[in-house]
């Protein structure tokens, strides 16, 4: 059991999830991005977003995801944009449940402006996401692999002085 919990809240398995979540939604929006007007269609068929926010949200949200990607691979503010990936995906989870719920049959948009449609394998594959972004939050440190250490205040460079 002790193995169990020292795996799963290992900094090595965040570094791998941050870069495999990081990854994930760098490719999920380059498809977006170049077809704003398909991707606002799939959006619209979830029902959920007024007409009035539906093309900036769909013009915005590619790049929200592309950022938070790249915030996380290259480890510029890692907390922050696994903060905004984790809401993100809970966005995703509510509109793709309420959209089972109706019965609707509908593609989910998330990779591709054609996509899949949205079933159980899309919530679990968001909630497994999800779960990933919690452990990177909790157990990641930012400068882990980093040649750069946070300086710790009171030390000096010197060994055997600190600085009073």
């Amino acid at each position: 059991m002790n193995f169990v919990k020292q795996v799963l809240t290992s900094e090595y398995l965040s570094f791998a999830l941050r870069l495999y979540v990081g990854f994930f939604f760098i490719w999920a929006s380059l498809s977006k991005i170049p077809y704003p007007a398909q991707f606002a269609e799939v959006v619209a068929d979830y029902r959920l977003i007024p007409y009035l926010f539906l093309n900036i949200g769909s013009l915005i949200l590619p790049w929200v995801e592309l950022v938070a990607g790249l915030f996380l691979v290259v480890r510029f503010r890692p907390r922050a944009a696994v903060i905004v990936i984790g809401l993100l995906l809970i966005m995703f989870e509510v509109m793709v449940l309420i959209n089972i719920y109706r019965g609707a049959p509908i593609s989910c948009g998330c990779y591709d402006v054609v996509g899949e449609p949205i079933g159980w394998k899309k919530v679990i594959e968001d909630a497994l996401l999800l779960l990933s972004c919690l452990q990177i939050y909790l157990y990641g440190r930012p400068e882990l692999f980093s040649k750069f250490r946070p300086i710790v205040r009171g030390q000096s460079k010197i060994i055997g002085t600190a600085k009073s």
